[in-house]
């Protein structure tokens, strides 16, 4: 059981104590030693990173809360599954949601806002295409693993139940849905059951979803990229990553929405599906998950602003009303 790593924890001298004790102890176990000052680069409600200079370079330790408590087994065993994209793992401990992992190399972010090169997307889509095929023969694995569970079944009983919360909807509030919004969200639940078993349909296996697929959390070295930070990552669809990589283009290059370079990426992602699935069904069922994957990304923002205690609450209350304002835009 995953104990309560907190911002608060994350904090503090006794928190940062003990996990320095930690990697430590996890270093020595590897023939390391630490060779240098530490620093905390990063402290977010979900998730905190220490970077770790050793005598063999540095290292990363990352501590997960609880909204995340299936990253550290799942990229534990993502390493062992697919050594080839996923990043190595040095040490883990689950009980506290804790990973040691080693310098990814540069991230794609840095390198492509330099170059500009969308060939890294063309070359490194298919691969993650071919990880999520691989994974779809591991669908009760990643379940075991604490994996949240969205499959296309499951996906109409919960956005009826993120509609039930209109707290977290913030309808008549601003930033927030208007009471307009919300009816017509409420009266679209009998439409998104039927989007998600058109989507079905298509024949295309549930795998795993990263949740936040941009160049941010993908890092390259000597020619091959690894996939980082698992901890938004569901069983479902797995075309719905494709949002966030048109959002990731949008952001380091300027590209505009629906751009045609992205097209390039959408058919080199879909590429390796044609070997499963014919390619007519692959084009239909594409569009279809960009929008149903807007309320799985609206789940999982509301999965994890709810699991905050106030004032954050507050303070990241506006991406659950916006993705659903998002999903209405694509009606």
């Amino acid at each position: 059981m995953l104990q309560p790593n907190t911002l608060t924890d994350w904090t503090t001298s006794a928190w940062r104590d003990e996990a320095l004790a930690w990697i430590d102890a996890s270093l020595a176990r590897l023939s390391r030693r630490r060779a240098g000052p530490v620093e905390q680069p990063h402290v977010r409600p979900w998730s905190t990173v220490i970077s770790v200079p050793t005598d063999a370079g540095t290292v990363y330790f990352k501590a997960v809360g609880c909204m995340a408590a299936h990253e550290v087994a799942l990229t534990v065993a993502l390493a062992r599954w697919r050594p080839d994209v996923m990043p190595p793992v040095l040490a883990a401990n689950e009980a506290r949601g804790w990973l040691l992992m080693p310098d990814g190399g540069p991230r794609l972010r840095e390198i492509i806002r330099a170059d500009r090169d969308l060939g890294h997307w063309e070359r490194l889509l298919p691969l993650y295409a071919e990880a999520q095929m691989d994974l779809a023969d591991r669908v009760t694995d990643l379940l075991s693993l604490g994996t949240p569970d969205r499959r296309l079944d499951r996906l109409p009983a919960l956005y009826a139940a993120l509609l039930a919360d209109e707290g977290a909807l913030r309808v008549g509030q601003e930033p927030g849905l208007t009471t307009g919004e919300y009816a017509r969200l409420q009266a679209d639940v009998p439409r998104f059951a039927a989007l998600c078993e058109e989507l079905a349909g298509h024949g295309i296996p549930a795998s795993l979803h990263h949740g936040d697929f941009h160049d941010g959390n993908i890092f390259t070295r000597d020619g091959a990229y690894l996939f980082f930070d698992w901890g938004d990552s569901v069983v479902s669809h797995p075309f719905f990553s494709l949002r966030t990589v048109s959002v990731s283009l949008e952001m380091s290059l300027d590209l505009p929405e629906n751009a045609p370079e992205f097209q390039r990426l959408v058919d080199a992602y879909l590429e390796p599906w044609t070997r499963a699935v014919p390619r007519s069904a692959l084009r239909a069922a594409y569009p279809l998950a960009h929008r149903v994957g807007v309320i799985n990304g609206a789940l999982t923002w509301h999965a994890a602003v709810s699991a905050l205690p106030e004032p954050l609450r507050e303070e990241y209350a506006e991406p659950v009303p916006a993705l659903l304002q998002e999903y209405l835009g694509l009606a």
